[in-house]
């Protein structure tokens, strides 16, 4: 077993991927039928798709293709934004001021760096750059349940530790904790002979600032996610979802999806979830406002906390000096700064598909489509037309590989960590667009949730519950037909 000590910075939010279906495949990979190139496949963002190379370690940062020249100089002010480091209070530089008291970085882009996939640590020696700790307890009394109900809050957090476990803290506070990783490897022997080593992680923490955690506490870990598309997810028609979901299954093919349902804070509304592993958040501006505060103690209008994720418990904590203007009234992460983040977050272009031609890849098209993965990861999406729905972003037909609802993936992955209507099992099926970047841009393959898995393939063995039957036909494969498969995933 490989211990892995604790790290100093963290993330907005993750991947955890579906593979779901039911048609055997026993065909030898020579005998695969080639696909149908679709038009627009090879540009998965429509017109917004990335003008710039692909395969590059800023595939991810690049500006939607189709923006004006003023939009995207607001586009680079974001990104300005999105790198700001910040600093505790009080400072000199005023627009600057405000982290903590306790956080887990100090800009955006320390946990998603160049905008992509964040990892646990890789070995003894190696920080939680991109890797937190979300915390909650259930419900204790019937005001905090009906809350609950009425979607009003997704989880309640711990008295003291908050809603997240920070591991950095300012100077002359202790950090809350320090977690740390051991990880028991699994074998899986497959068709065909081929051995795969699946790892299961277990955490823990010491060096608890406030005592010790109590057993009914919820914990989920998460690595970052990947920001690209964002703003082409938001704009997808609620109803186009909410045809696609089927929480009952009344269809019998062992899919049951159904939609998050969360608070809006700006509108004060209950809203479609589609942000975040659990789809916590309803739209980008609440969850990159959510992120400001839980990662780096930081307050926004949407969330008006200037001590960040401090608790009633925790007196020192709540009075220490912060960085919003009392004279004005402004939080600490002004309107603007806001406004041009999500901006920003909003505008990430999805990478050119290069590949999507080739007869490998239309063939791996074909084993993904016929072992079920596409029940989940719906490959294709038309954004609203709406007014309201930015410029760049309307009418667009686009390939995200996902349908933004939950599915229960079995206990295997399961975190135990309920969010909203999301129970301990159940996750939002990812964006597959772009993942096939990863190497280039995060300089890793880890992915699912956690980044337990080191491979894609290993990401789909992890899968069990609805995305069973297509996880045991990726088994069956032959081993020439799991690499068209994987082709197919790395052209995305």
């Amino acid at each position: 077993m490989n211990a892995l000590k604790v790290g100093r910075t963290v993330l907005i939010a993750s991947f955890c991927t579906l593979f779901i279906g039911f048609n055997s495949i026993t065909s030898p990979a020579t005998e695969i039928a080639t696909s149908e190139f679709e038009p627009g496949e090879d540009r998965p963002g429509g017109s917004a798709t990335s003008k710039r190379p692909g395969q590059t370690a800023n595939a991810f940062s690049h500006a939607s293709g189709n923006l004006s020249f003023e939009d995207e100089f607001t586009f680079k002010l974001g990104n300005g934004i999105f790198r700001k480091l910040w600093v505790s209070s009080p400072a000199s530089t005023k627009a600057s001021d405000g982290l903590g008291p306790y956080f887990n970085a100090r800009a955006c882009q320390r946990c998603h760096l160049k905008d992509g996939r964040g990892h646990p640590p890789a070995g003894p020696d190696d920080t939680f750059v991109s890797m937190l700790f979300r915390i909650g307890v259930p419900p204790q009394t019937q005001a905090q349940r009906t809350e609950l109900a009425a979607h009003r809050v997704n989880t309640f957090p711990h008295p003291a530790y908050g809603g997240q476990i920070q591991d950095l803290a300012i100077q002359g506070f202790p950090a809350e904790a320090q977690p740390a990783i051991v990880y028991e490897e699994t074998q899986i022997e497959l068709n065909g002979g081929e051995v795969v080593s699946l790892r299961k992680p277990t955490y823990s923490f010491s060096d608890l600032a406030y005592g010790p955690l109590p057993a009914n506490l919820m914990i989920s870990p998460r690595v970052a996610n990947q920001m690209i598309g964002l703003g082409l997810l938001e704009a997808i028609p609620d109803e186009t979802l909410l045809k696609i979901a089927d929480p009952d299954d009344t269809n019998g093919d062992g899919i049951s999806g159904r939609a998050n349902r969360v608070w809006d804070v700006r509108k004060k509304i209950v809203r479609l979830g589609r942000f975040g592993w659990k789809a916590g958040q309803p739209t980008v501006e609440q969850q990159a406002s959510a992120a400001f505060l839980g990662d780096m103690g930081l307050s926004t209008s949407l969330f008006p906390h200037h001590a960040g994720d401090c608790t009633q418990e925790i007196a020192r904590c709540l009075a220490a000096p912060n960085g919003a203007d009392a004279e004005k009234g402004e939080p600490e992460v002004t309107d603007k700064m806001l406004e041009l983040v999500t901006f920003y977050s909003k505008h990430l272009a999805v990478p050119r598909r290069v590949s999507a031609r080739d007869e490998n890849v239309l063939k791996g098209k074909t084993l993904f489509r016929s072992a079920g993965c596409a029940a989940c990861h719906t490959p294709r999406h038309v954004t609203d037309t709406s007014a309201n729905i930015p410029k760049a972003l309307r009418g667009q037909v686009i390939w995200p590989h996902t349908d933004l609802l939950l599915h229960d993936l079995g206990p295997g992955l399961a975190d135990g960590f309920t969010e909203g209507v999301a129970s301990g099992s159940e996750w939002r099926t990812p964006p597959l667009w772009g993942i096939g970047h990863t190497k280039a841009v995060s300089k890793h393959t880890q992915f699912l949730h956690d980044g337990r898995a080191r491979t894609l393939l290993e990401a789909i063995l992890w899968h069990g519950g609805e995305a069973e039957a297509s996880r045991n036909r990726v088994v069956e494969m032959q081993p020439a037909e799991r690499r068209l498969l994987i082709d197919y995933l790395n052209s995305l």
